[in-house]
């Protein structure tokens, strides 16, 4: 989310060749998740010939395989690479949806940049990172490609998930009636969840737009 922001306002300011790091900073969102965890765990992850640690080894760092001794990590950089896009297009559409009457009159009132963001332009994207991050939130939830690719749940059980528990309740241990038990269960704890969250989100986007 953080990122997202960062790399919204970049590309809410105008430069040249904006268009051309917009296209390379929504890539990462456009690769499907098998490919992303295949790239992420065996070209950057890799032990061997990993470009992580080849960075690290510049620096005289031994090497460290990170998938076995930093699993959740190195699940979470993949996670954020891929997602970061997802939340800089939704803040964006909020950067660019706010008056810029408002901005100049800020400008006017001698109002420094620092100030004009935490008064003005946050207060108008909290609906906005409000529904990045329960999008957010409902996909890192449901992560399944990532883990199983990177870590598969290990070591041990220690990068496991419930999706993934349910895999292995079904597909490893054979138990498919607690997986389909636990799966209704998370389906409709999320349907329940989601929708109390989007009823506060649109709700508040109507009240923004009333006044």
């Amino acid at each position: 989310m953080v990122l997202g922001i960062l790399f919204a306002l970049l590309l809410d300011r105008k430069f040249l060749g904006r268009g051309v790091v917009r296209t390379l900073l929504i890539t990462p969102f456009l690769i499907m998740p098998v490919a992303a965890s295949t790239l992420w765990s065996v070209s950057m992850f890799n032990p061997t010939f990993g470009l992580v640690n080849w960075f690290l080894g510049i620096f005289g760092i031994p090497a460290v395989d990170w998938t076995s001794s930093h699993p959740v990590v190195s699940i979470l950089i993949a996670l954020v690479w891929q997602w970061t896009p997802f939340m800089m297009l939704l803040i964006l559409a909020g950067l660019q949806s706010q008056p810029k009457d408002v901005l100049e009159a800020a400008q006017m009132d001698g109002a420094s940049s620092l100030q004009t963001f935490f008064f003005i332009t946050l207060p108008h994207l909290r609906r906005y990172i409000e529904l990045s991050v329960l999008l957010g939130a409902i996909y890192v939830v449901n992560t399944f490609d990532q883990i199983y690719l990177m870590t598969a749940g290990g070591p041990g059980t220690s990068s496991a998930n419930l999706p993934y528990y349910i895999y292995q309740r079904a597909f490893l241990g054979f138990d498919i009636g607690q997986a389909a038990a636990m799966g209704v269960v998370v389906v409709i704890a999320t349907i329940i969840i989601a929708n109390f969250a989007l009823r506060l989100i649109f709700k508040g986007f109507m009240s923004t737009e009333q006044n």
